[in-house]
């Protein structure tokens, strides 16, 4: 029954849509690449999908390689600071209390400012870059998990307390299997925050990486290599948001 409610919860049509919006795109694209010398564009400026292909051919696996192990490493940090930080707030109300609003006050901080902040405070560029990602991805674990906390049904935490457990017992048992849904959003909404940033943060100081090749395009009016590189931070998301899913489908197999 359950399989069966997850076929007919699959629309089959989506693929079918996606995959005309993409061709239709594409083929604006190609035709304007044509059209654009005689409508007073640079060629340059909508280069046709060959030239876009040659572009994908120069890409260097290296920079790939640096700005994905450099989302990863931060994405990691961030969560365990961020639930650590989330599981004391929940145990002590007045350091929520004071906690609190500080983290609303760092989410609304922009990006920029903390590349800003970042450039001036730190020396090592891969310093900077890590801290800008924790501080735009921290507070986000943070306040998603102690959201979550505070959703748990009170019931079930007054049984799991009648049972005398420690506090890490109390998490481990209770709290962080309640929570697994909301950290696996948290994750998501992360991963796509994170690929932008770290792109914005490698602009400004940093020799390798996606953001850097970005910006040695951008000094040589070269749109077809931005193109390709923005093909590839895409092709990345989408591969890391797969393996979230496919991790989501594992811890939440009882769900229909």
């Amino acid at each position: 029954m359950i399989q069966e409610h997850r076929e007919l919860a699959v629309d089959p049509r989506f693929p079918r849509q996606t995959l005309v919006s993409v061709l239709v795109f594409c083929i604006v694209w190609e035709i304007l690449s044509y059209l654009a010398p005689s409508l007073g564009i640079p060629a340059f400026a909508i280069p046709s999908f060959v030239r876009i292909g040659q572009s994908l051919l120069t890409i260097t696996p290296i920079d790939v390689a640096v700005t994905l192990a450099r989302v990863i490493g931060a994405l990691i940090v961030s969560f365990v600071l961020g639930l650590a930080l989330a599981m004391a707030m929940y145990s002590s109300r007045s350091l929520e209390n004071y906690l609190r609003p500080m983290i609303r006050l760092f989410m609304a901080v922009p990006v920029v400012s903390w590349i800003l902040f970042a450039v001036l405070w730190f020396r090592g560029v891969e310093f900077r870059i890590g801290f800008v990602l924790l501080a735009v991805c921290g507070p986000v674990f943070l306040i998603d998990s102690l959201d979550a906390m505070r959703g748990v049904p009170r019931d079930l935490r007054g049984m799991m307390r009648s049972f005398r457990p420690t506090t890490l017992q109390f998490f481990i048992k209770l709290m962080l299997p309640a929570i697994v849904p909301s950290i696996i959003t948290s994750w998501k909404i992360n991963l796509s925050l994170a690929i932008r940033v770290v792109t914005i943060a490698e602009l400004v100081g940093a020799v390798t990486g996606i953001g850097h090749q970005l910006a040695v395009a951008q000094e040589l009016f070269s749109v077809a290599d931005v193109f390709a590189w923005t093909l590839v931070l895409v092709a990345l998301l989408f591969l890391l948001e797969a393996l979230v899913i496919r991790i989501e489908s594992r811890l939440l197999r009882w769900r229909p």
